[in-house]
């Protein structure tokens, strides 16, 4: 029998309920996966124990990203990670948009302004300041031009904490189409949902959001699948990805843009799309019968 863990983290007051994790659990389980949820900065696991370790809910990792990717090394080094080590030290700094730019997908128009950088910021139109490095719209806020001084007391927080900040232009068209969720599992389109507005104007950026606010069933589009494939495609090294995230939102233009990959601890919303469930089942099943790395091998 195969041994699986799903990889969450520890229970907190900012921490959101993973309502997937204890149905996924079971339904490995009943298909004859020994399959266990794991907090991923408990130091009594036994991480080589599990033939795969699939990155579920460490929702907390955000403001412990160096923490979290080197255990994501550590635990790489000793069982077969889904997704890769590589792939979360890349993905766990929103910097990648920059590198998905640079090779041709079409990205939310993104500045960023590192730790010692003079704040510099929009003043024809409203914007986003966040960090670089950051889940579930924590630190996250939207401005307008008369609210400069707000922002940058803003940026001067993140980098005081030791976060690069990211600027964008606030995309209007989220506020009537909504963010859309693309969902990938084994390299094939899973299903997809729409999110209404997260960034409500004048909410400070450290009260806590509703990540996903009016979630709905999607059909995409050709052209919103087409962007996704190509930021999938963009990912350095074309790793082998067990899942992916893709958002994307309408530029100005009516085209869809990346907002965000996410390849570390995407929300799956399996209870939202229960008919999802097998298909994930079957192939985190398939994953974990793969060979595993030998003990002692080099970190991927």
């Amino acid at each position: 029998m195969v041994r699986v863990a799903l990889v969450t983290c520890a229970d907190g007051p900012d921490v959101a309920e993973d309502r997937d994790l204890p149905v996924l659990v079971r339904a490995l389980n009943e298909a004859g996966v020994e399959a266990s949820a794991e907090v991923w900065d408990d130091a009594g696991v036994d991480w080589a124990r599990f033939d795969l370790a699939v990155i579920r809910s460490t929702w907390d990792y955000s403001w412990r990203a160096a923490e979290f990717t080197a255990w994501a090394e550590r635990c790489g080094a000793l069982t077969r990670l889904a997704n890769p080590a590589d792939v979360v030290r890349w993905n766990t700094d929103k910097r990648y948009l920059a590198d998905l730019a640079a090779a041709g997908a079409p990205v939310v128009e993104t500045r960023y302004l590192a730790p010692g950088d003079a704040v510099e910021l929009p003043d024809g139109h409203e914007f986003v300041v966040k960090p670089a490095s950051g889940a579930g719209a924590r630190f996250a806020a939207r401005y307008t031009p008369d609210e400069h001084d707000t922002a940058v007391r803003h940026v001067r927080r993140l980098h005081d904490d030791g976060f690069t900040a990211m600027v964008q232009p606030y995309v209007r068209a989220i506020d009537s189409g909504g963010e859309r969720a693309l969902q990938f599992f084994g390299g094939t389109l899973l299903h997809a949902s729409r999110k209404g507005p997260v960034l409500a104007p004048g909410t400070p950026y450290d009260q806590r959001k509703t990540a996903h606010p009016g979630l709905t069933d999607w059909t995409p589009t050709a052209d919103e699948l087409a962007v996704a494939q190509a930021a999938l495609a963009a990912v350095p090294g074309a790793p082998e990805l067990l899942y992916a995230r893709v958002d994307l939102v309408d530029g100005d233009d009516g085209r869809p843009r990346v907002m965000e990959l996410e390849l570390v601890e995407p929300n799956l919303f399996l209870w939202l799309h229960p008919e999802s469930l097998p298909v994930v089942v079957e192939r985190i099943t398939e994953a974990a019968g793969r060979r595993r790395p030998s003990a002692g091998a080099a970190p991927r």
